[in-house]
């Protein structure tokens, strides 16, 4: 396999730039000595801050992208074969890596590699993490997949040895890395177009905690069932996290949620009470994010005092229980939940949250994930007072012609709720403007471009 020498830094190219994860390790990987280019197929927000950088930005994936002045070419796992670009490099002999193992390379470079996997969480808890580091001065390298407010973007480069990033089991991606510590949140079914099963899903998080040498530490979550085929055998440290399980080694206690349905918990450890904590952000499934953060924080001494003065000043990320503005007194909110777990958690929080009416307007995700979890997306959203369905986001997918969002419509309608679909955007926002009314809640929720919806209501 091809190693990326650090010591002498050439030229990379980047297949898919824009990308949110691609377009970080661009910028670190420059800040680095490496002479970065890229394409993508449109101009954005992100392209344009790595153009202001010095780093070159073509717009269209086409073969004379690729030169021989190229040392590396690295690319996401949705460019095919096909691709022109990836064509052109298998023909010129230029080597050419998945964004998973260019990640694990360079987290070989830091002493202290912190890996947040899971199916659920990872962002936030991520976010999270790396608002702990900073507090505490540790100057840590952060990798995240959203938009940290606390670092205006998604990467940070620091100057020690700490580096934090997100760990994806899609594809196995995770299997690529190389962390010290790794941090499991959750497993749960989910990218059914690539895994079997639920006990394929759970090998790989095994394969992932494997990964982790002698001297470091596995984080897990012991509320996931039979969590210790995830841990048995594992020669590293072992720390355990719940909410509901008291044997775990942090747990919460004394649970509240203030009015806009944030919570507080006493912590506690080894069965001993800690300090109160106040989280900035709603949902106790944010608890839950907190307290593997904790335990994440007892590896390195960092005090209880630092801890809360990072949650104090962390309020999410872009996308994930977002307060978006209020258009006709109705307030808007936007979530990335594209999985009945993570919707099940957003309206959980949404319902401690201030509103009349509690209004979901869902856009799916990929027609693989809509059909594997119809029923459990209808119970799921069914917990919303009603919901507009707009049509699947296919991502990465083609239509295959026997799953739609009014099969989804359906289901929902079987369990006696109002719901609405469209398949065009300006008949929901018409719809909304029409039906919303001071005190409402609307959520704008998918992991698509559903959230333009939100963002149009609020600048007509």
């Amino acid at each position: 396999m091809y190693e990326i020498d650090f010591e002498h830094p050439g030229k990379i190219h980047f297949i898919g730039i824009g990308g949110i994860s691609m377009s970080g390790f661009a910028e670190l990987l420059h800040s680095m000595g490496f002479t970065i280019t890229g394409s993508d197929w449109h101009e954005s927000k992100i392209t344009r801050h790595l153009e202001s950088l010095g780093i070159q930005v073509v717009y269209g994936q086409k073969e004379e992208n690729i030169t021989k002045d190229i040392s590396l070419v690295v690319y996401t796992a949705a460019v095919k074969p096909d691709n022109p670009e990836y064509k052109k490099t298998v023909e010129l002999g230029i080597p050419i890596m998945e964004r998973a193992v260019m990640v694990g390379q360079v987290m070989k470079n830091y002493s202290s590699a912190i890996a947040i996997a899971g199916t659920h969480g990872k962002t936030t808890t991520t976010s999270i993490a790396s608002q702990i580091f900073l507090e505490a001065d540790l100057d840590p390298t952060i990798s995240v997949g959203g938009i940290l407010n606390t670092i205006g973007g998604n990467i940070r480069i620091g100057h020690s040895e700490h580096f934090i990033t997100e760990a994806c089991e899609y594809t196995n991606s995770f299997l690529q890395f190389f962390p010290t510590v790794g941090i499991i949140l959750n497993i749960e079914e989910d990218h059914m177009d690539f895994f079997k099963d639920l006990a394929d899903i759970r090998h790989s998080f095994r394969e992932f905690a494997k990964k982790i040498p002698a001297h470091g530490t596995l984080i897990i979550n012991a509320d996931i069932e039979n969590y210790t085929e995830i841990t048995e055998g594992l020669s590293c440290r072992i720390l355990t996290y719940a909410l509901d399980n008291i044997e775990a080694d942090f747990t919460p206690e004394d649970i509240t949620y203030d009015d806009m349905g944030r919570g507080q918990f006493t912590a506690v450890q080894n069965g001993q009470k800690g300090s109160r904590f106040s989280l900035s952000v709603v949902g106790r499934h944010n608890i839950s994010n907190t307290l593997a953060c904790l335990a994440l924080a007892s590896l390195y001494g960092i005090g209880d005092d630092t801890i809360q003065q990072a949650l104090a000043s962390f309020h999410g990320t872009e996308r994930r229980f977002e307060y978006k503005g209020k258009r006709n007194g109705f307030t808007i909110i936007d979530d990335y939940a594209h999985h009945p777990t993570e919707i099940t958690a957003t309206l959980t929080a949404a319902d401690k949250y201030p509103h009349k009416t509690l209004w979901c307007l869902f856009q799916p995700h990929t027609y693989t994930r809509t059909r594997a979890f119809l029923t459990d997306f209808a119970a799921a959203l069914a917990q919303a007072d009603k919901i507009i369905l707009a049509d699947i986001y296919a991502a990465r997918e083609k239509d295959p012609g026997d799953i739609s969002s009014r099969t989804l419509e359906q289901e929902i309608k079987k369990l006696g709720k109002e719901v609405y679909y469209f398949p065009d955007f300006e008949e929901i926002k018409k719809f909304i403007l029409k039906n919303l009314v001071d005190g409402d809640l609307l959520i704008t929720m998918g992991a698509g471009n559903i959230v333009d919806i939100g963002n149009d209501l609020l600048n007509p």
